[in-house]
């Protein structure tokens, strides 16, 4: 992703990785460790809770130092405990919550010891790749800290102040992956972000950073938006029948560069997530719906250009103008995708899916449901003789389910009265019950959600940063340009590797100059504030927050005068300990009272072998 005279690892020397084996006797002993801390269920919050009694410093010590050696594996080991947990919350209902306080406690203790981690080590921590002993005796695909806890969707660990300066250091380019042998990553700072010159930052690489990417794909959908909706506005007869318009040539590009795309993504993404099915989601189905009308559209179309008869040639075109307009909703929906980098947009997209995904109990119940009613009205249609109802019995089902039911159609054409009492029980059970335990399960999705919006967020703005990163990719052609990379993907078999890195920087700069231009304008004029930032946070070691300049006193004498004659550390005398809970401040008073008692019992019991002696 990067040239390699530009890239300065973040790392002396790199750690020895441990063997699958020895990666799972850690997780191994974590879980026996977290057994031993939470034998019993707990709150949730008594775990989470920064001043928790129960995830002490000294049990942060403790998870920390069982790694031995590999101390830097602990977090992503952690993060592997949990989901073991989780597995078996799952298979054993009967422990599922004590199993997912245990998963909670293991996650927690993730980000702790990330927190205590020192800077310059951070990036080792959250980019080495690990393979550990699966189930079935399998050794796993390499993965990281930071690509488990997306895969897990780790909402906890996602939303730590580290593993969001990881994010965003790689969503910016502030820090960029280096794909090395055995599928082992490593973040390396660009360390051309300081300068100033347009031509150092005038670079074909830089287009695989998050944030453009994501720029550019904006510009492209909008543009693609712009080009569809101009397709299909025209109307039929202005349209040549014979061969493509323009405007349908630039249209149907589009849709197979995204369609190859979309492929190339969601390929990338089972082969490397360790939970494959998370790679599938609501927009998957989507963009693949969208895909799928487009092409047929697309093979309509075609079709209609070599039929010599025109009247069938007209109805095939006619069927692709169809095809092309009922894609319009679909394609206005993704645009909460390509506009999830703004928050607020993200948090709806988050409340949007979590809405569709608990709603599917209802959709369950009311498949069950219509296919109990729909065999009552076939069989009662059949009754005299007759099967010629289908369309009206998922019509009057579907009419009643959308708050307009057909009442007189049940009662003439089901035999009256039975067929009208069986769309009456239709009409109560989706009206009144069904439809409102939709409504009852969208508020509790909403509520859900919205209690912690920002660390929902927080963990979906990682998912979309590590899957844009995440697979192999030393040349990016965002689309429409993967057309061009598969045109010339052939000759990386004949070139040698310099002619094949050579024609690629070439075409890149070439086809992307436009692009890459304001990537280098921006970075080398606008950008510098952020570089210096982020350079000063590397410079050393980690400021105490108790050392900060911004947290001590300000000097109060001046030509003004005093402000107060008050000293600043009697002013803050009274403030109670936030740092430390309520239970464990208690713990510390009996503590000390104890000491006391058992101080004062050792001067009596002295005074009294005294008082013998006289």
């Amino acid at each position: 992703m990067a040239d390699p005279e530009e890239r300065v690892s973040l790392m002396t020397t790199h750690s020895v990785l441990p063997e699958p084996d020895t990666m799972t006797k850690i997780v191994k002993r974590i879980r026996v460790m977290t057994y031993k801390l939470l034998p019993v269920e707990v709150e949730a919050d008594a775990l989470t809770d920064p001043t928790s009694s129960i995830i002490t410093p000294k049990v942060i010590q403790a998870y920390s130092r069982c790694g031995g050696d590999f101390a830097e594996a602990v977090p992503f080991c952690l993060l592997r405990a949990k989901a073991t947990f989780l597995r078996d919350a799952n298979r054993n209902p009967a422990d599922y919550d004590e199993n997912l306080c245990r998963s909670i406690a293991c996650e927690t203790l993730a980000r702790r010891i990330v927190h205590n981690t020192r800077v310059d080590r951070l990036e080792s921590v959250m980019s080495t790749r690990y393979r550990y002993r699966e189930e079935d005796g399998d050794i796993s695909s390499p993965v990281s800290a930071l690509e488990t806890a997306v895969d897990q969707d780790a909402i906890i660990f996602l939303s730590s102040s580290e593993a969001q300066h990881v994010i965003n250091s790689l969503w910016r380019g502030d820090w960029v992956q280096d794909y090395q042998e055995n599928d082992q990553i490593d973040y390396l700072p660009y360390n051309k972000q300081d300068s100033k010159s347009f031509w150092d930052h005038l670079n074909p690489h830089r287009l695989a950073v998050p944030r453009y990417q994501n720029m550019f794909s904006i510009v492209v959908w909008c543009f693609f938006l712009f080009i569809y909706s101009q397709a299909v506005q025209t109307p039929l007869e202005n349209q040549p029948a014979q061969r493509l318009d323009p405007l349908e040539v630039v249209l149907y590009v589009l849709a197979f560069s995204f369609f190859i795309d979309g492929i190339n993504r969601s390929w990338k993404a089972l082969r490397l997530t360790t939970k494959p099915l998370s790679a599938l989601n609501f927009w998957t189905f989507v963009n693949f719906t969208i895909h799928g009308l487009l092409l047929t559209a697309l093979g309509f179309r075609i079709a209609s250009l070599f039929l010599k008869d025109d009247k069938y040639a007209d109805q095939l075109h006619l069927k692709s103008y169809q095809f092309l307009s009922c894609v319009a909703p679909l394609i206005w929906m993704k645009l909460i995708t390509v506009f999830d980098g703004f928050k607020i947009i993200g948090v709806m997209q988050i409340v949007v899916f979590r809405m569709l995904r608990d709603s599917a109990i209802f959709f369950i119940l009311l498949a069950i449901m219509g296919a109990g009613f729909a065999q009552a009205l076939f069989a009662l249609d059949a009754a005299d003789g007759s099967v010629n109802a289908g369309s009206l019995v998922w019509n009057g089902l579907l009419q009643a389910l959308l708050g307009s039911p057909d009442f007189d159609t049940p009662s003439e054409r089901f035999g009256y009265p039975f067929g009208l009492i069986i769309y009456y029980g239709w009409s109560i059970l989706t009206i009144i019950i069904l439809l409102n335990v939709l409504i009852a399960l969208f508020g509790s999705s909403y509520s859900n959600v919205e209690e912690n919006a920002t660390d929902q967020y927080m963990a979906y703005y990682a998912y979309k940063t590590i899957s844009m990163i995440r697979g192999p990719d030393t040349y990016v052609y965002p689309a429409p340009l993967n057309l061009v990379e598969i045109v010339i993907a052939p000759l990386e078999y004949v070139l040698p590797h310099r002619a094949w890195d050579r024609l690629n920087i070439f075409l890149m700069g070439t086809f992307l100059f436009i692009p890459l231009t304001l990537i280098a304008l921006f970075e080398s004029t606008l950008n510098t504030s952020t570089h210096q930032r982020f350079k000063q946070y590397f410079s050393g070691e980690v400021v105490d927050d108790e050392d900060d300049p911004q947290l001590q006193d300000p000097e109060t004498n001046g030509e003004e005068g005093q402000i107060c004659t008050e000293k600043f550390a009697d002013l803050i005398k009274a403030f109670p300990d936030t740092g430390v809970s309520s239970s464990t401040a208690l713990a510390q008073e009996v503590e000390k009272l104890q000491k006391q008692v058992a101080e004062l019992k050792e001067v009596l019991e002295r005074n009294g072998k005294g008082g013998k002696g006289l």
